[in-house]
């Protein structure tokens, strides 16, 4: 809400200065967001009158005037002027010598193509009041000669803008915000008079209210021969600038001026253009409505429209229609103001791209008691700038549907514990009727009911913050909080998510906080099987479908750092994504349904997960390492970082697979006990052009309830005994895993140590129940000389130890034969000469 500090001082003119009295709104709970002056500072602009104005001798375009600035010069001064709206009897803005405009644009006398100029006329935009202009400035005819701009038009005012929450609709007027001010400053507020119009004609318009619920109250009234080619006077346009809005039409100018004045939104019909009598209803399903910015929408069956017998003439209590519109050949009007059910507004605007003033007030709840007052308000405007004919009111009410404040019970005592502060109970009472409330004494407390406009008070909370702001948040006292802490439960088999974050961190990377909404062709290009779920009520294009996976925003983020500057790009996020469908779940490993993880009755799968990108050089610019771009293999290292915190990293693996957002031969799958919990990889090239990524990314996902559980430490003796190692180098083809063969050599190690315990038991040995200590590593891989195309050398060393004995050569050998005979059984490996 944009208004003008002067206008407000018409109502009410506490002695605060501008910056003491916007912060008291601040503190009131109406946040000021800006105080800017309302005109840019200038000096030297004074009204004058063309005398005359005759061509310029030695240019078609130009014309020299002569301008009457009254006693403020001798002579009328002679100005070269380029406008084509320049002539005799215009009074206008005249720059004198030395006068100063806007960016420091001093007026100096000059010669215009051999003509003396001795000022300049001045547009609106010249002198700060507006963006664009088409002419010098046309003042009205009794404006007094030689006065100021400044003095005339009081431009020493500012505009305050205010940051309203959606529970204060009330204060989306003049008059609202003036019943605040006084209340806060104590100051008796005085509203403009309305009075009730002399009706001069007996025409009346026939109103039929089918939506009753919806529109509880509708008033209208018809103005005939109306002047629709009068000016709207300079005092109300210049309101109507300081509070945003810019002049149109007399009659579009007296409904927004009202509108701002009380709060309370108009339409005005061009009478001739309505059809039969005026309908209040739901709208049929894709009946057409072509409003008046000019686009055609289809309404909905739950949208509430004005209309007559043959068509939708308005979008009720958002826009006007532009076959009923006020047009230059208007003469007769049908002046509407009606109450709107808020719950039947609200999103009604936004489902068709739209956002109005109306829909603005009408969303939060306007008070169903302002219609008659606003078209005695809008009437009497219009006789006085446009004339006409005034018609009775013609109004439907139904009061069973007109919302009534219901009396809320505030105890004494639940002040002082809501405060902190015991408030006497005269000022209790004094501080609810400022705020025109309905104060009934009872034994411990009061039964208190809100004027009609105050839509928000619904509990004793609500009372108790009034009066809490009202008494003023500074003359509350300060009070530490008292309580206990109690641990929370921190089980060790559990990662929490402030641990997985902290590793991240350590490793170099930062955290991203994305929105749960992406951009549609973005998310496709993700995951193209699975377009997400698109909102019914998006707040933009860009964000209109529910995220399928992380790496949309991530890579998004990744851009908008990129187009600045940021060469090296390391980010993660944790957050949920959301899989539409009832089998959405069958790629979850069964450790995920936990309460990371929620799934609506429709199917829809709301997933916790992690996502991490890298971009840029695998180091930071230093002198030590030679720089060089990160590849899959700095990522894996990460991604096995994270998988290790459980202590259990042996459980998960990685199998090349593919995925339409990742490079071929880049990607992987990570699985967890043979489930799918995760992809890594680098993203596609098609992917990254399309959404302008300069250069290679690696990036992966996790689901979150996959890394979060972690064995718990157990004691374990270490051996006395020495550990065997022996190495083996094998020959397997190119495609071969080397995680398949370790895990191979792995198990047939573990499995023929436990047959050795085994037969040892059953001839009678002595044999340790213990598990054995089994390690392989990879330490060599080769391609090359003495390997035939196609193949790959791999070097694996193997290490075993017993708890309780020193393992025997011939165990050792019959051991490694098993290993070699199942790596040749199950991966065609060769043992290398």
């Amino acid at each position: 809400m944009k208004f003008s500090e002067q206008w407000l001082r018409e109502w009410v003119n506490p002695d605060l200065s501008t910056s003491v009295l916007g912060h008291q709104l601040t503190m009131a709970g109406l946040e000021v967001d800006a105080i800017e002056p309302v005109a840019p500072e200038h000096t030297g602009v004074v009204i004058g009158k063309i005398l005359s104005a005759e061509k310029h001798p030695d240019a078609d375009k130009l014309q020299v005037c002569l301008v009457d600035v009254g006693e403020l010069s001798e002579q009328p001064l002679q100005i070269v002027c380029g406008a084509k709206n320049a002539r005799p009897g215009l009074i206008v803005a005249c720059a004198m010598i030395k006068a100063v405009l806007p960016g420091n644009f001093k007026i100096k006398k000059s010669k215009l193509r051999g003509v003396v100029s001795m000022g300049m006329l001045c547009s609106e935009k010249e002198i700060g009041l507006a963006d664009n202009a088409e002419g010098i400035m046309e003042l009205p005819l009794d404006a007094p000669i030689g006065t100021t701009i400044n003095d005339y038009l009081q431009l020493n005012d500012v505009s305050i803008e205010l940051g309203l929450t959606p529970n204060r609709g009330d204060c989306f007027s003049i008059a609202g915000i003036a019943r605040e001010t006084g209340v806060m400053t104590r100051n008796d507020v005085t509203p403009v008079s309305i009075t009730e119009q002399t009706v001069t004609i007996d025409d009346t318009m026939d109103i039929n209210v089918d939506a009753q619920e919806a529109c509880p109250r509708y008033v209208g009234r018809i103005i005939k021969n109306v002047n629709i080619k009068a000016e709207t006077p300079m005092w109300m346009q210049e309101k109507l600038r300081r509070c945003g809005n810019r002049s149109i039409s007399p009659l579009v100018d007296i409904t927004n001026f009202v509108m701002i004045e009380l709060g309370q939104p108009m339409h005005a019909f061009d009478l001739d253009k309505i059809q039969g009598k005026i309908n209040v209803r739901m709208a049929q399903q894709d009946e057409k409505l072509s409003l008046l910015d000019g686009q055609e929408i289809s309404l909905n069956s739950d949208n509430l429209v004005i209309a007559d017998d043959n068509q939708a003439l308005a979008l009720a209590g958002i826009m006007g229609g532009e076959s009923s519109a006020v047009g230059d050949n208007t003469q007769h009007i049908l002046l509407e103001s009606a109450f709107f059910n808020p719950e039947k507004i609200i999103g009604k605007a936004r489902a068709h791209g739209l956002h109005t003033d109306s829909s603005h007030r009408f969303e939060r709840g306007v008070s169903p008691e302002l219609q008659v007052q606003a078209i005695e308000r809008a009437t009497e405007l219009i006789l006085q700038i446009a004339g006409g004919e005034v018609g009775p009111i013609a109004e439907q009410r139904f009061a069973a549907h007109i919302p009534q404040a219901k009396a809320v019970f505030l105890r004494k005592e639940k002040i002082l514990k809501v405060l902190g502060v015991e408030i006497d109970d005269k000022t209790v009472k004094d501080v609810l009727q400022r705020l025109e409330m309905d104060v009934v004494d009872c034994d411990d407390g009061w039964q208190v009911t809100a004027p009609a406009f105050r839509f928000d008070i619904e509990y004793d909370v609500d009372l108790i913050e009034e009066i809490g702001r009202i008494y003023g948040y500074d003359n509350l006292p300060f009070t530490l909080p008292h309580g206990s802490i109690e641990m929370s439960a921190c089980p060790e088999d559990t990662i929490n998510e402030l641990k997985v974050k902290q590793l991240m961190v350590d490793l170099g990377y930062q955290e991203a906080i994305c929105y749960s909404f992406v951009e549609p062709k973005a998310q496709n290009l993700i995951t193209p099987d699975n377009p997400g779920i698109k909102l019914t009520n998006p707040i933009s294009e860009e964000l209109s479908v529910m995220r399928t996976s992380l790496w949309t925003g991530l890579i998004g983020a990744l851009v908008y750092n990129q187009n600045r500057q940021q060469n090296r790009i390391r980010m993660f996020e944790v957050g949920s994504r959301f899989v539409p469908g009832a089998d959405s779940a069958s790629n979850s490993n069964e450790a995920s349904t936990d309460a990371n993880n929620a799934s609506s009755k429709d199917g829809l799968l709301q997933e916790v997960m992690i996502a991490g990108i890298i971009n840029g050089t695998a180091f930071p610019e230093q002198w030590g390492e030679k720089a060089r771009a990160v590849d899959f293999f700095d990522l894996k290292a990460d991604v096995e970082a994270l998988l290790s915190l459980g202590g259990d990293l042996a459980s998960y693996h990685f199998a090349a697979e593919q995925n339409p957002a990742l490079h071929p031969g880049q990607s992987a799958r990570i699985y967890k006990d043979n489930h799918p919990v995760g992809w890594m990889g680098t993203l596609h090239p098609n992917v990254a052009k399309a959404m302008d990524v300069k250069s290679t990314s690696i990036l992966f996902e996790l689901e979150f309830a996959a890394i979060s559980g972690a064995k718990v430490p157990n004691f374990k003796i270490m051996s006395k005994f020495p550990a065997i190692r022996r190495d083996i180098a094998i020959i397997v083809d190119d495609e071969t895993n080397s995680s398949a063969i370790i895990n191979t050599i792995r198990q047939t190690a573990k499995t023929t140590l436990a047959q050795n315990k085994a037969a040892e038991q059953e001839t009678g040995q002595n044999s340790s129940e213990s598990e054995s200590n089994v390690r392989v590593e990879l330490f060599d891989v080769y391609v090359g000389d003495g390997v035939d195309a196609g193949k790959k050398s791999l070097a694996v060393s193997l290490s075993l130890q017993e708890q309780s004995r020193t393992l025997k050569d011939d165990e050792i050998d019959t051991l490694i034969q098993a290993v070699l005979s199942d790596l040749e059984q199950q991966h065609g490996a060769k043992l290398r000469d």
